[in-house]
Order: structure tokens, then sequence, then C-alpha cells
């Protein structure tokens, strides 16, 4: 599988709405905020993001505050941004609607 390309990259991020790029150390990383009505609601969020995380075996930052949960995908193996981040981003846009 193999870290994504800058030309990859930009073509994925127009398939998918509201994520972008981050660059933290050196290594770029699929990022996007959900927002919520309540605490409850975003961490019953944040909960499908784990059980998901888990079923695929890859793993996000997660982070919970109240109404609104952040989440960054890349490979730590690979260094960046592969396609499985765009794979999981797209489902987290599923579960959110």
């Amino acid at each position: 599988m193999g870290k994504l390309k800058k030309n990859e990259i930009i073509t994925e991020l127009s398939k998918i709405s509201g994520w972008e790029v981050i660059d933290e150390d050196s290594i770029s990383k699929l990022s996007k905020e959900f927002h919520f009505e309540n605490f409850v609601q975003a961490l019953d969020f944040a909960n499908k993001v784990g059980i998901l995380a888990e079923e695929f075996n890859h793993h996000p930052r997660i982070i919970l505050e109240w109404g609104k949960v952040t989440t960054a995908w890349w490979s730590h193996s690979e260094g960046g941004i592969i396609q499985s981040d765009f794979d999981m981003a797209e489902k987290l846009d599923n579960i959110k609607t």
C-alpha cells in the first residue's frame, strides 16, 4: 500500500467534503472536525469511530470535546497518508449522517 504522493492526495481530497491535510512533525495527516449538538452525541460518534477503527485495524487520533470530535488519519508505518485513510474518511462521513 504505500504513502500517497501529493497529486494523489489532492485527487482523493476532491472526492470527500470537509477534510483537510495537516502537517505535524513533517508527517501529513488527513483530518476533519465533526460537530454535534452536545457531548453525548459527540461521545456516541467517537465510540462509533473506535469500533470502525477496530473492525478495519486502522486507528486514528480521536479528540473528543463538548459538541466536537476531531479525527486524524495517517499510517504510522508509512509515515503519511495512505489510501486506507481516505477509505476510512468516507466511512466516517457515512456514519455521521
